[in-house]
């Protein structure tokens, strides 16, 4: 018997896949079981339909979000699509807005304007990038309106940290490979033993670790002497990877991860998942006035609602190179306490666009 755990998908491949089959409906007038469309990075997936009902003048698509064998609070939820055509916009115009069941940003910090829909630039993106393409499969020359709902969303919401976070009324729409891989502790932990195995079965000495796969895609690009072996997926498990290569003996630990999680490394959390660590915004405050960060900027730090946040209140200080060094500096001594301090550490810091904010060892 297999011991593979079964991939979910994300609730903004739902979206997607509510929006194309709505869409093929209203343009051959068919009901499709299921459909096929990209996924966010690379890559496509074919995801079934549970209903389609006609809302005259256009229809609607529901798809019932699958977790995988790692279900969140999404798991069995009802995301909607509705679609509707308006020959009298411009060619190719794709609006995409949030309906009843999907939340409202209310505080800054996050990827979306205040008082806009929940949904998150990399799902927005694959659900236009779906609408466009079944537009050309079905020939047609036509604008567009999309509206994102979820059934009882604002219920499932309050047991996220939307409410935390600002994000009022529903659930946020995500995903940024569009499939949800099984997180479960055990078998991830597994997963990470066998990657940093696999890395010294192949000779590799220095293995460079990441919070995800954008971040290890970055880190690849600072790295380029580094094999595929190397490159090692450790999610929010900072202390028990780290643990694991002093245990196999590495000399030199490359960390690539977003300011975020960068935060919660230097408060020296084990497990960085937001469910379980929060930051702790006056504590930030004070090591940034320590590091030089002007006054007026520190105070705010101190009311922040978000690391992205912090991170863009930094970089309007002149001494923003020295206080994001000294930050990432703690963060390696977390990062050493959990190793027992033998291996050489080095943080690639990166913004929330991709830019690398900082290379620093100590």
């Amino acid at each position: 018997m297999s011991n593979k755990q079964k991939e979910g998908f994300t609730t903004g491949s739902a979206a997607a896949a509510a929006a194309k089959a709505a869409l093929l409906y209203l343009g051959e007038e068919r009901v499709p079981e299921k459909v096929d469309i990209p996924l966010p990075v690379q890559g496509r997936i074919q995801i079934p339909i549970y209903e389609i009902k006609n809302t005259a003048p256009g229809a609607m698509g529901t798809v019932i979000k699958d977790a995988g064998d790692d279900p969140d609070v999404t798991h069995k939820a009802h995301i909607q699509a509705k679609v509707r055509l308006d020959s009298q916009k411009i060619r190719d115009k794709i609006d995409i807005c949030g309906g009843q069941g999907v939340g409202k940003v209310t505080k800054p910090g996050l990827p979306i304007e205040i008082g806009n829909a929940a949904i998150n630039p990399e799902p927005e993106k694959q659900i236009r990038n779906t609408i466009k393409e079944t537009l050309d499969f079905l020939g047609l020359d036509i604008a567009v309106c999309v509206t994102i709902s979820v059934k009882n969303g604002e219920k499932i919401a309050r047991k996220t940290m939307n409410p935390r976070l600002g994000i009022k009324g529903g659930v946020s729409i995500l995903g940024t490979r569009g499939t949800v891989r099984p997180y479960s502790h055990s078998s991830y932990r597994a997963t990470i033993t066998s990657g940093l195995d696999v890395a010294r079965a192949t000779g590799v000495q220095e293995i460079a670790l990441s919070t995800g796969g954008r971040s290890e895609s970055m880190l690849k690009q600072y790295l380029p002497w580094l094999p595929e072996s190397g490159f090692v997926l450790v999610a929010d498990f900072f202390e028990f990877s780290l643990d694991k290569c002093r245990e196999k003996d590495f000399k030199h630990v490359y960390y690539g991860c977003f300011f975020g999680k960068l935060l919660k490394m230097a408060q020296g959390f084990s497990y960085t998942h937001a469910k379980i660590s929060r930051i702790d915004f006056s504590l930030v405050a004070s090591w940034c006035m320590d590091a030089g960060i002007e006054t007026e900027l520190s105070n705010l730090i101190r009311s922040s609602n978000t690391g992205r946040q912090v991170m863009n209140y930094i970089l309007e200080s002149a001494n923003s190179k020295q206080v994001i060094e000294a930050i990432t500096a703690k963060a390696i001594a977390s990062a050493r306490y959990f190793c027992g301090g033998n291996l050489a550490i080095t943080y690639f810091v990166f913004d929330y666009q991709g830019n690398l904010l900082t290379k620093f060892c100590s």
